[in-house]
């Protein structure tokens, strides 16, 4: 099964909406949405401040929190309890692929804990700068 795994954008609407919306004001999210639809079974999205969510959970609240320039300990502690959500999940297990569709601040910290685990990881928009990820995106929806 392969698992999208999105990461959450500074934009975002002004009032509370299931996580699969909040982030619809990005140009990215939109992007990355519509392509883990298409192309994976599941998909979650990597928040800074809710951790690993469901896009279609309850309602959150617009934040502004972000793992881009957080100390290194901010970012072990936020890996950590996605680590343990990806677990509790069942996502963790052989056959299993996650696809990062985020930025390295949201899987850095992950890979060394997923390479003691038996999925496959793919990170197909590593090292592209912005445009050159939305335009990977347009190449593929």
């Amino acid at each position: 099964m392969e698992i999208g795994l999105v990461s959450c954008t500074k934009s975002k609407r002004e009032q509370a909406a299931k996580p699969a919306d909040l982030y619809m004001e990005s140009a990215f999210f939109r992007k990355a949405r519509e392509y883990v639809e298409a192309n994976h079974d599941a998909w979650y999205i990597l928040s800074a401040k809710h951790h690993l969510l469901d896009p279609d959970g309850p309602p959150i609240e617009p934040y502004d929190e972000t793992l881009s320039g957080a100390s290194v300990d901010r970012k072990r502690e936020w890996t950590q309890t996605v680590y343990d959500q990806l677990r509790e999940e069942g996502l963790l297990t052989s056959g299993n692929t996650l696809v990062f569709h985020a930025g390295r601040d949201y899987y850095d910290e992950l890979l060394p804990l997923l390479e003691e685990t038996p999925v496959q990881v793919e990170t197909p928009t590593d090292g592209l700068q912005y445009g050159k990820t939305l335009a990977w995106y347009n190449e593929r929806i």
